[in-house]
């Protein structure tokens, strides 16, 4: 049988796939509702606003509270059973769907699927850094993150053109967990390395290589410790998580009203947001080579293409420019994407609470996309503009700023890149 190396020893095709399998439905939650916002108020009349917010909110809230359960329970508990418990509730929730009959029964079923999806989202990433290291891990967390965001793309195709007949029919995305939870037996037969134990000691005392491999610490890297978390390393892949991710979802936001304001086909926004996705998803299949390349120069890169992208949408007057304005925030944000995933089981001294790092990093990629429309609000409010454009511009100037600290910061744990992919 085909073995794969995991840096560690091997495990199984089977087994890989099965893990790769879990990434298909994190990005979906959300995504067969989408469709049909439009005709709410012909497919039930008696929808008040309260539950058409309630429909789009309060499943993305609850998700992250259940990522960070998730993670909690994977200090403890078999992850392999956590993420067969989220596979069933997210299918019993799908097929859920199909009975519903009003607008509280399809509040209460994606509050069901918030709830599976977000005990599965951190064991996505988890499972990956359980059983790889060093460069294998790095290169399956982008493996992972392109085939999230390739389920996405090729999901909201599908959603698209089921939508075309009834309203249930967008839901069978829903059904996809199936496969991951059919081939969890192969993860369980092939028995994943269970993360080790990888050094108590606080790092003063610590060899800093034993907790690192991205290289010579600096001292407000490694300076406070708590509850097992390197505090400086977190805080400072929070800050790089939710800023990348407010200064990119503005395009799910904002770019159907900027293309209204600018008179071009509503179609431009569908193909748009799509080759965005593309281009997040893309980098994840051949980062290690981008960071060869592009050495300790990756982050800034990354930070430089969101920002070019951000302008060019801002200033834009034709579809192509769209095109390639989408496919650049997207190419930076899928570099910093599995480079994050990758840090963030760096920031513990302890290797078992690796998957709790990730559930922490990963939730606030939620809340930055919550967040992102007040913030918005509040800074037109400031300049006293409805404008469409003015989102772009806004998070173009942040962006930019944002290289400048990259470029300050690039020694730090945050920006600086392995050695070992150089």
């Amino acid at each position: 049988m085909i073995k794969i190396p995991t840096g560690k020893g091997s495990i199984t095709l089977p087994a890989l796939l099965a893990i790769w399998s879990v990434s298909l439905v994190v990005n979906l939650p959300g995504l067969a509702v989408s469709p049909m916002l439009g005709n709410l108020d012909k497919i039930f009349p008696s929808a008040s606003d309260l539950e058409i917010q309630l429909l789009t909110v309060l499943p993305n809230l609850l998700i992250i509270p259940f990522v960070l359960f998730s993670g909690k329970l994977s200090e403890s508990r078999d992850k392999v059973r956590i993420v067969v418990v989220g596979l069933a509730i997210y299918l019993a929730a799908g097929i859920l769907y199909f009975f519903a009959r009003s607008m509280v029964a399809l509040i209460a079923v994606s509050c069901l699927l918030g709830c599976g999806c977000g005990l599965v989202i951190p064991l996505a990433a988890g499972l990956i850094a359980d059983t790889f290291v060093g460069k294998y891990r790095m290169q399956q967390l982008g493996i992972k993150s392109g085939i999230s965001n390739m389920a996405l793309v090729v999901a909201t195709f599908v959603v698209g053109w089921l939508n075309r007949g009834n309203w249930h029919l967008p839901f069978l995305v829903y059904l996809i967990p199936a496969l991951p939870l059919a081939l969890m037996i192969f993860v369980r037969n092939n028995n994943p390395v269970a993360p080790a134990k990888m050094n108590s000691m606080p790092p003063r005392a610590a060899s800093p290589k034993a907790l690192d491999i991205t290289g010579q610490d600096s001292p407000a890297d490694t300076a406070t410790v708590r509850g097992g978390f390197i505090i400086g390393r977190m805080a400072g892949l929070i800050g790089l998580y939710a800023f990348t991710t407010f200064a990119v979802c503005i395009i799910s936001y904002y770019l159907p009203f900027l293309i209204q304001e600018d008179r071009l086909s509503s179609s431009v926004t569908g193909t748009a947001t799509s080759l965005f996705y593309l281009a997040v998803f893309l980098p994840g299949f051949f980062l290690p080579w981008v960071i060869k390349v592009f050495r300790r120069q990756t982050s800034l890169l990354a930070a430089l293409s969101i920002a070019g992208g951000l302008l060019l949408m801002a200033l834009a007057r034709d579809y192509w420019l769209l095109y390639v304005a989408a496919l650049l925030m997207g190419f930076g944000y899928g570099v910093f994407q599995p480079i994050i995933y990758d840090k963030a089981t760096y920031t513990v001294t302890d290797g078992r609470k690796s998957t709790l790092a990730l559930a922490i990093v990963l939730s606030v990629n939620y809340i930055g996309i919550t967040v992102t429309p007040f913030i918005i609000d509040c800074a037109r409010h400031i300049f006293h503009t409805q404008s469409n454009h003015f989102p772009f511009i806004f998070n173009f100037f942040l962006t930019l700023l944002f290289a400048v600290v990259v470029i300050l910061k690039r020694k730090s744990f945050t920006f600086r890149m392995s050695e070992q992919y150089l």
